[in-house]
């Protein structure tokens, strides 16, 4: 058990955190979310967070001039304090409800191939990908990174499940793993987000650097059978687009690592395409690359 002083602090990030929920119950999803976009635009910068930032983005696109990149990085929190300012009133959201902020491409994509294996990233707001798939009746099993915290934790599952998202696998370990493989024998699909650094898996070309990728879901989808679907999410201020894209195509060659490193690398093109399009609409503050390309050079 861990030690008193630590529960403490424990419960008063959970109160802090519970606060800040109550304070945000009567503002506007619309005007949440852009007050929580420019909250960080001027907080953002100077966190210790603007350094990995930044360091990304020179490693994804490092012909854009400077102020191309100063830009992108103002962006970027931008959308990262949308997304946070918009977590705590996901449950006001009806993704086929009259006079929804949600609109979506290929639904009938995920009804056709289920169960799937669904793969995406940290694109604009992620967690209204969850929510649209379980607003539409697909029982998918989505994986998540418990918090530290686990009374914060418990209170943001709380939250998940009150805009419908009930099955939550916990991301890595033997167990979760088993989980995804059941529900998939069960037909229901599994979900996973693909594009942050994992050090058991596979280290591949992304953005042309090589970097540790998860390759769980590939091969979920060979053991199973199942197809790839990716999904995309694209915000317009506190609106999304959501788009289920065909399945990613990759055939088995007879070696099993091969066809594993095929579509592990097959999912980071598609990670990249999306992000190309809406570069600062990414999560960009997780070190996605090795550790020491982030130590200062200044």
């Amino acid at each position: 058990m861990p030690p008193m002083s630590r529960r403490i602090i424990w419960r008063l990030e959970a109160l802090a955190y519970s606060l800040v929920c109550a304070a945000v119950f009567f503002i506007p999803f619309r005007v949440l979310s852009r007050l929580g976009g420019e909250a960080l635009k001027l907080i953002g910068p100077l966190s210790s967070k603007h350094h990995i930032a930044k360091t990304n983005i020179n490693i994804a696109f490092p012909h854009l001039s400077p102020d191309e990149k100063h830009s992108l990085l103002k962006d970027q929190w931008e959308n990262c304090g949308r997304t946070f300012a918009e977590f705590p009133a996901l449950h006001r959201l009806k993704a086929f409800g009259p006079k929804s902020r949600i609109t979506v491409d290929g639904l009938d994509i995920l009804k056709i191939h289920n169960p799937a294996v669904i793969i995406t990233g940290h694109f604009a707001n992620w967690e209204i990908m969850a929510l649209v798939m379980t607003q539409a009746g697909l029982p998918v099993h989505i994986t998540y990174r418990k918090i530290n915290n686990p009374y914060i934790d418990a209170r943001i599952r709380q939250q998940r499940e009150a805009y419908g998202t009930k099955l939550l696998v916990q991301k890595s370990g033997v167990k979760g793993a088993k989980e995804l493989l059941t529900a998939i024998e069960n037909g229901q699909s599994a979900a996973l987000l693909n594009d942050q650094k994992f050090n058991e898996g596979l280290s591949l070309p992304f953005f042309g650097q090589e970097a540790m990728t998860a390759s769980g879901a590939v091969r979920l989808a060979l053991k199973t059978g199942r197809p790839l679907v990716p999904l995309s999410l694209i915000r317009n201020g506190s609106r999304f687009h959501m788009t289920v894209h065909p399945p990613l195509k990759f055939e088995t060659s007879g070696s099993r690592h091969k066809d594993i490193e095929t579509g592990v690398l097959k999912i980071n093109r598609f990670i990249e395409t999306i992000i190309k399009t809406r570069p600062e609409q990414w999560f960009w503050v997780h070190r996605r690359w090795p550790k020491f390309l982030y130590r200062d050079k200044s």
